[in-house]
């Protein structure tokens, strides 16, 4: 199949993809849009909303549709890092043997990853990044395609832990949910009240998920696109030279280059489901938001003046 036509067979695809997850999920499209962009990049995202905004459902549906292996880990104070990585344990011959953690599957629903401490936060970094875990010296590779979906509850709330920014910059988008309107919470009771049930299809396998993030990367993108994204990137650094009074008035710290390679593959995943061979600025822009949210660090003032990460993005914008 060439380029072209796997581009239009996706467009097909993830149509048929959102229209399977909406019989479960109402409303929140802009979230699953997010949500599939980063899986056809290989990224992992950072859900962060409030308790009972069917965090969990929306990720086990989207699994379920995709055909992927799926594991949830509940973090919780006393969680260790061997409840998700694994541990070797004594066998009957007394030889060491490895038991596979939680870690191990397709799809990682990390679920309020803000309620464990930084050590069992950090456990999962290795996973994220270079797609394997090392137990007691022995390098385990994990299957791919391999994402980290993970849900926090606002740090506001008492007894969370915040990510550090290393851990953060590793997710490629941080999604904010709502909540519903009156319309759709008016469906999710009626749906959600009764004894039907929904048989869900599956769109895609692993084996299609990997063919569809080959594509991303083989998607041309123009120099002007790109030395727009850098721009951009660049001019959240407020101790860049040429920085904004603006940025520099408000902004402690800027995204770093991951920003950058980040926005150009989601630029490229945003331009292929809407139809488009190349992605253009507007592309861009479409996934900022998401993707530069969680890497710039407000400053004092800005919290002070109620300057939010959104109104901030969207002066970079103009």
């Amino acid at each position: 199949m060439s380029d072209v036509s796997a581009v239009e067979h996706l467009v097909q695809k993830h149509r048929e993809l959102k229209a399977e997850i909406g019989k479960v999920i109402i409303g929140q499209e802009e979230v699953i849009e997010q949500i599939l962009l980063s899986i056809y990049t290989g990224g992992h995202s950072l859900l962060i909303g409030v308790p009972g905004l069917a965090k969990t459902l929306m990720v086990n549906t989207i699994a379920q549709t995709l055909g992927l292996d799926f594991k949830r880990i509940q973090f919780t104070p006393d969680l260790m890092p061997s409840d998700i990585l694994g541990s070797e344990v004594l066998d009957q011959n007394r030889n060491f043997k490895f038991i596979k953690g939680p870690v191990f599957a397709n799809i990682i629903l990390a679920d309020e990853i803000n309620r464990t401490p930084p050590k069992t936060q950090a456990a999962l970094l290795e996973a994220m990044q270079e797609r394997a875990v090392t137990i007691a010296g022995h390098r385990y590779k994990l299957e791919l395609p391999y994402f980290v979906l993970a849900t926090q509850n606002p740090i506001e709330q008492e007894g969370t832990y915040p990510l550090p920014e290393a851990q953060l910059d590793r997710f490629m988008f941080s999604i904010n949910l709502g909540y519903p309107s009156i319309e759709e919470e008016i469906q999710v009771v009626k749906s959600t009240t009764t004894d039907a049930s929904v048989n869900l299809e599956t769109k895609f396998s692993a084996d299609a998920i990997r063919e569809v993030q080959q594509l991303i990367r083989r998607v041309p993108i123009a120099d002007n696109v790109v030395d727009y994204t850098v721009r951009l990137v660049n001019s959240t650094r407020p101790k860049q030279e040429g920085a904004s009074d603006f940025i520099k008035n408000y902004l402690d710290w800027g995204a770093g280059p991951r920003a950058s390679q980040n926005l150009v593959l989601a630029a490229k995943a945003h331009a292929v489901v809407n139809g488009k061979f190349s992605p253009d600025i507007e592309n861009v822009k479409a996934v900022s938001h998401g993707i530069l949210r969680h890497r710039i660090l407000k400053n004092y003032k800005a919290e002070a003046e109620g300057i939010s990460v959104n109104h901030i993005i969207d002066e970079l914008l103009k």
